[in-house]
């Protein structure tokens, strides 16, 4: 077995998963020196789940604390409300309070399953962000011009759009970057979306005193659809998902995703990445590299004997296409398939059950439900998509 050296971590650190770093050579100097830095990540609390995507930085921040560097993790919970737009074609509504306060009950579990919250800084942003007074925010304000922020790209295309910009938007910048002022960091990682506001604190930084952190920006992936991962669009992996679900969106994933799925969102040596990686390009199964793939990320999330039960489950259902011996039951003999599905949760209401049955999404004992009126027996399998069976007692 082969002994990592601090050198070749520091490198794997600054390349691993990472898009752009700033400023490169300031932060390598510091981190061979042995210094020991400050790294901030903060995330708004705006779905009640946390999702792949956010592994990426959460996973930076991991690498950080194994090599001794004090994480600093901030909920968002004054930010979230407000609403970040720098990811989006369209503005962001302003959420409620209590819906941000009932989004991050779980938070920090959550991020526990990647990073030492123990020996992590965990802060909430209200804490100084609640405090500031009008004359504050104009004094960082006046750090910035107009022409930077509408200089953004998805800004610049909604302003020519002629969609609406709100005044609101234009301070998230300063919230992001004060919080680098309030806790010191001396870096600070996140989305290659948040590049103006991970700026901003480069920028807010020395006015008060302090010096301009570092930063590392990682790419965005792609999520079950293809699209770029987002909780608003649906196409997430959560960190919450059981084994089961998690394993089998993972095995959904496009194949060209398989890579840089080992890549941004595990961590196994990326020599044994680069092996994958080979393997695929000579004609290798990537059947066979995604099943690996999801048994290691429900082994992240869960555990390795959830990971083993999730893909003996896959095989049997999806290969030998059987059906599942674990199903979930529900009492709803004589009832509608509209009015058992709402029932079961798996639809939210009954124009949502009549959605999924038009879409073909719906099966009665392996028929595909074309009535939404159709009365279920007792002893019948439901089945939602491919991997959701449910049986009527």
């Amino acid at each position: 077995m082969s002994i990592v050296t601090n050198k070749q971590k520091i490198h794997e650190l600054l390349t691993r998963g990472v898009d752009e770093v700033i400023d490169c050579e300031h932060l390598k100097k510091q981190l061979e020196s042995g210094k020991k830095l400050r790294v901030k990540l903060g995330i708004d609390p705006t779905s009640p789940h946390l999702h792949l995507g956010r592994s990426v930085p959460l996973l930076k921040l991991r690498d950080f604390q194994e090599l001794g560097h004090k994480v600093v993790f901030i909920v968002g919970d004054f930010t979230g409300v407000i609403g970040d737009t720098s990811d989006k074609e369209s503005e962001r509504p302003m959420l409620a309070a209590k819906v941000v306060k009932e989004n991050l009950k779980t938070y920090i579990q959550q991020v526990g399953k990647i990073i030492d919250v123990k020996k992590a800084e965990i802060h909430y942003n209200s804490t100084w962000l609640g405090k500031l007074k009008y004359t504050d925010i104009a004094e960082q304000a006046n750090m910035f011009s107009l022409a930077e922020f509408i200089a953004r790209d998805n800004i610049r295309n909604r302003l020519s759009a002629g969609t609406r910009v709100s005044l609101r938007e234009i301070l998230y910048p300063l919230m992001q970057g004060y919080d680098s002022v309030a806790t010191a960091a001396d870096v600070e990682v996140g989305g290659t979306d948040q590049r103006f506001n991970l700026l901003a604190g480069r920028s807010l930084q020395p006015h008060f005193g302090g010096a301009a952190q570092d930063i590392i920006m990682n790419p965005l992936v792609e999520g079950t659809d293809g699209r770029k991962m987002s909780s608003s669009w649906g196409n997430t992996i959560n960190f919450t998902d059981e084994p089961q679900d998690m394993f089998g969106k993972v095995m959904s994933i496009a194949d060209d995703l398989i890579v840089k799925y080992f890549e941004y969102f595990t961590r196994i040596p990326m020599a044994d990445v680069r092996g994958i990686a080979k393997r695929l390009s000579s004609g290798g199964n990537p059947r066979d590299e995604k099943m690996k793939l999801a048994h290691e990320i429900v082994c992240m999330y869960h555990s390795k004997k959830d990971a083993d039960r999730a893909q003996e489950h896959f095989i049997s259902v999806f290969s030998k296409k059987e059906k599942p011996d674990d199903m979930p039951s529900v009492k709803a003999v004589g009832k509608s398939i509209v009015d058992v599905l709402v029932a079961a949760k798996i639809a939210s209401s009954k124009s949502d059950a009549r959605r999924l049955i038009e879409q073909g999404g719906v099966q009665i004992d392996d028929v595909v439900v074309k009535d939404a009126e159709t009365p279920v027996k007792r002893g019948s399998v439901i089945q939602k998509g491919k991997r959701f069976f449910m049986k009527v007692a």
